[in-house]
């Protein structure tokens, strides 16, 4: 009955795209090229595919479902010299991350209309096709397992809340999921989400997330930043989104009457905004030093509650500036591991969906997030449970919860112990998962 039904809810699914192509290619699409990709038609028109290789499709939906693949890319890739891999990502974001962490050939999705995912799959006759998370689009499935495609999920995640959604339309997405020939989840409660939906039992194991990698325990950190840090508590406001460096700033400057040495790392998600960030820390009257430029800049002004030391480099003087502005490229993970207490931005305003947890908590070091953090969803939870994370809303929450820590070392150091337990249980071995996906692939 539900297989009757599951074909019925496919063809509606597909006569229902013929009206909203024209919509969905408006709003995902804004200019020549990405229309062309969006129909399944960019590889076909801009790049001849090496086809004495094997074909991989590496599906993604963007930036933070890059990062979790990349491991597995890079281990396949040493493994079988004979793949190719061809990635698609739901966003322009995540598109340009895996060209630049992959350096691989990567264009945006194909809309899941019948036609397009035709078009796309029959310029790459991929060999394997992997699906990372929960980008369950059902053309991707089953036009792909009828081509001969063997499919995978990888660090395959389905939440209470996406499952509710996906019970409404379950004969649709079984349909899907039971071609699959390869489900790798995330966590034993992901794994029997997905059995409830249609998945075979059989082709079920539970792989944790490869995006969540524990680092090599001497990684370097440039001298001129790590001076910065020598000798004071430090709060690294991390991966920072437009408006969150006021709030930082705020909360910074409430925190500095109680802790005076204390030092302040900004590090924002993107650097072109690094001019509008210095003009941010000039108002506000902070001496501090740029990480690409390790001379101090001084304060214009002082400010009531601070302690100014900093002056102007030309002066001559011993310069002490209070606030490391990290304007460059690479070095906030390795950095994060001589932070007394983290902030991780991109999560006090919705749209964002809050930036890494995993970097902090990976070296020992407590978090603080934003109440948006649904990117990282399951791993901030945990983090609170543990006593390990803490919701912030607003400056003074800010504040208060990163002065609790800084008060008591033991507690923050236990704190921070149970923040990289906690993205142990979650980490997931790249190597191994690649082992696993080697069993789909033909022998060379």
């Amino acid at each position: 009955m539900i297989n009757v039904l599951g074909e019925l809810l496919v063809r509606l699914y597909n006569l229902l795209w013929y009206p909203a192509l024209p919509f969905a290619l408006a709003a995902l699409a804004d200019d020549r090229e990405s229309r062309r990709q969006r129909l399944g038609r960019g590889f076909a028109h801009g790049r001849a595919l090496d086809h004495s290789k094997l074909p991989v499709w590496v599906h993604a939906a963007s930036v933070g479902e890059i990062e979790g693949v990349r491991p597995v890319v890079e281990h396949l890739a040493s493994e079988r010299n004979d793949l190719e891999f061809i990635i698609t990502t739901m966003t322009s974001a995540g598109r340009d991350a895996a060209r630049q962490r992959l350096n691989r050939a990567a264009e945006l999705a194909p809309l899941d209309h019948p036609r397009t995912v035709h078009s796309f799959l029959k310029h790459i006759r991929p060999a394997l096709l992997l699906i990372t998370e929960t980008e369950l689009w059902p053309n991707f499935l089953l036009q792909s397992a009828a081509g001969g495609t063997k499919l995978a999920l990888i660090n395959a995640r389905l939440s209470c809340r996406s499952m509710k959604r996906y019970r409404l339309v379950q004969p649709l997405i079984a349909n899907g999921l039971s071609r699959a020939h390869l489900i790798l989840a995330q966590t034993t409660g992901d794994a029997e989400r997905f059995i409830k939906l249609g998945a075979h039992p059989e082709r079920i194991a539970v792989t944790g997330n490869v995006k969540y990698q524990l680092p090599e325990e001497s990684e370097p950190v440039r001298a001129v930043i790590a001076d910065f840090a020598l000798g004071r508590p430090l709060l690294i406001a991390g991966s920072t989104a437009p408006g969150e460096e006021e709030v930082v700033l705020t909360a910074y400057r409430s925190l500095l009457e109680s802790f005076p040495s204390l030092g302040l790392v900004l590090a924002p998600r993107h650097l072109q905004r690094v001019d509008q960030l210095v003009r941010t820390l000039s108002n506000a009257g902070f001496g501090f030093l740029r990480a690409s430029q390790p001379r101090a800049t001084r304060a214009p002004a002082k400010r009531e509650g601070v302690r100014e030391s900093a002056t102007h480099h030309n002066e001559g003087a011993r310069v002490d500036p209070r606030v490391l502005l990290l304007d460059t490229m690479g070095e906030l993970a390795s950095f994060y591991r001589l932070a007394t207490v983290a902030f991780v931005g991109g999560s006090l305003r919705p749209g964002r969906g809050g930036q890494s947890l995993a970097e902090p908590a990976a070296r020992s070091v407590p978090v603080l997030f934003g109440p948006y953090y649904e990117n990282h969803r399951q791993l901030g939870d945990m983090l609170i449970a543990a006593g390990a994370g803490s919701v912030v809303r607003d400056a003074r929450e800010l504040a208060h919860a990163a002065a609790q820590w800084l008060t008591d070392p033991e507690r923050r150091t236990m704190a921070g112990q149970r923040a990289r337990s906690v993205l142990q249980q979650l980490a997931g071995n790249s190597e191994i998962v690649a082992r696993h996906l080697c069993t789909l692939l033909p022998r060379r």
